[in-house]
């Protein structure tokens, strides 16, 4: 998939997640999402880290031990936005084609389109994926090997 196509959609489902945030009462941001011991708003505060530099990983990465899962776990519960600036954050990045290092531009759009649904689905909302995202993100997590065993002990929230 073209570059310009992929930002397309990462600026497109930011935008219609901060939409859905900002809708939900308070309530709704302490819903369990699908992923284990996380609230809504814990995966909110996870996807404001998409613009995170090295060195701001660096403190959660030591406290980890740098185990990758537990690095990403500590910077959603540890994140002390309120729900405002989450929202805020999030529709800050669209248009902006900034990533954490070492990665492609794919992952941003696997984050973003997993996320939705982990928030989605537990608060009954139908969020379908486009189709073409979905394909590009499917082929990108099958062709990427995991560099941390076999993938069993990875969260699906990582």
């Amino acid at each position: 998939m073209d570059s310009d196509i992929v930002w397309r959609h990462i600026d497109n489902e930011r935008a219609w997640l901060a939409d859905l945030l900002e809708s939900l009462p308070q309530e709704g941001w302490q819903q369990p999402s699908l992923c284990e011991g996380w609230t809504v708003r814990d995966v909110g505060a996870h996807l404001t880290f998409a613009h995170a530099r090295v060195h701001n990983l660096l403190s959660p990465a030591v406290r980890a031990g740098f185990r990758y899962d537990a690095v990403v776990k500590d910077t959603a519960l540890r994140n002390p936005m309120t729900y405002e600036e989450i929202i805020a954050t999030l529709r800050g990045f669209v248009g902006s084609r900034r990533r954490v290092a070492f990665i492609t531009e794919l992952e941003p759009l696997i984050d973003i389109l997993v996320h939705i649904q982990d928030i989605c689905r537990p608060l009954g909302i139908d969020h379908p994926m486009p189709p073409d995202a979905a394909a590009a993100a499917a082929d990108r997590v099958l062709s990427t090997p995991r560099p941390y065993g076999d993938g069993s002990s990875r969260t699906a929230c990582a």
